[in-house]
């Protein structure tokens, strides 16, 4: 999705003479009710933080050193939910995903756009194959592909817990290319395309509802129906 030249100058960007990074010409959903949405627009790095967003940032990219990642035809968007949500103690649907204003952490998510009518917010959990995930300024997630990010350590509230649920056990997608398993120490791992591992995390279910915080630090969620588990785009049966 995006040019594996500049990703790899992306993820070689470290150490003290650490280059800013800016992803231009995308289209940014930052989720501040002030800001909105930006049409063609910037998104400057410093770190693990963000330092500008706006349209023309890219005019001073090559005065600043930076490294310019083109996202032309592609969206952005925030990929970081706290704790506190999860456990219901946010009240505004506004405070529940982090947005991509200056000051805040750099951790977000570059996407293909919608398909198949799925908002952009929603492509990392649905088709994260289709996107490239950056926490705290790193690259942690290419087209689908870990890329070895430091462990994330729980919070209080996440670590792990024993669980009882009828819905626990191994569920396979339609076509056989996911295999999630749900185990009672509140852990799930994904297989996708025969590829072990490719996303483990935690698991909280509650009713027909699961809501699963992935290792990389994003969430994503379920909901079960009929003895059928519905998931990122994906219809699971328990084997």
């Amino acid at each position: 999705m995006l040019d594996e030249s500049v990703l790899a100058a992306v993820a070689a960007n470290s150490g003290d003479r650490r280059h800013p990074l800016m992803f231009v010409n995308a289209t940014i959903h930052t989720l501040d009710p002030v800001i909105g949405d930006l049409a063609g627009a910037d998104l400057l790095l410093g770190g693990d933080v963000i330092v500008a967003v706006g349209p023309g940032l890219h005019t001073a990219a090559e005065d600043d050193g930076a490294i310019v990642v083109d996202c032309t035809g592609l969206t952005i968007v925030p990929a970081v939910v706290d704790g506190a949500a999860l456990a219901g103690l946010r009240s505004r649907p506004a405070d529940r995903v982090g947005t991509l204003t200056p000051g805040n952490p750099a951790t977000f998510a570059v996407v293909a756009g919608r398909s198949a009518g799925t908002p952009p917010l929603e492509m990392i959990v649905w088709r994260p194959e289709q996107a490239v995930v950056v926490v705290d300024g790193e690259l942690a997630l290419v087209n689908g592909r870990r890329l070895n990010p430091a462990a994330v350590e729980p919070e209080p509230d996440l670590r792990p817990r024993s669980v009882q649920s009828p819905h626990l056990g191994m569920w396979v997608d339609e076509t056989a290319f996911v295999h999630q398993e749900l185990t009672a120490d509140g852990r799930y791992d994904e297989t996708r395309g025969g590829r072990p591992h490719a996303y483990q995390g935690s698991f909280w279910i509650d009713g027909d509802r699961i809501v699963y915080r992935d290792d990389l630090g994003f969430w994503a969620y379920g909901r079960f129906a009929d003895g059928v588990l519905h998931h990122a785009g994906y219809t699971f049966h328990r084997r």
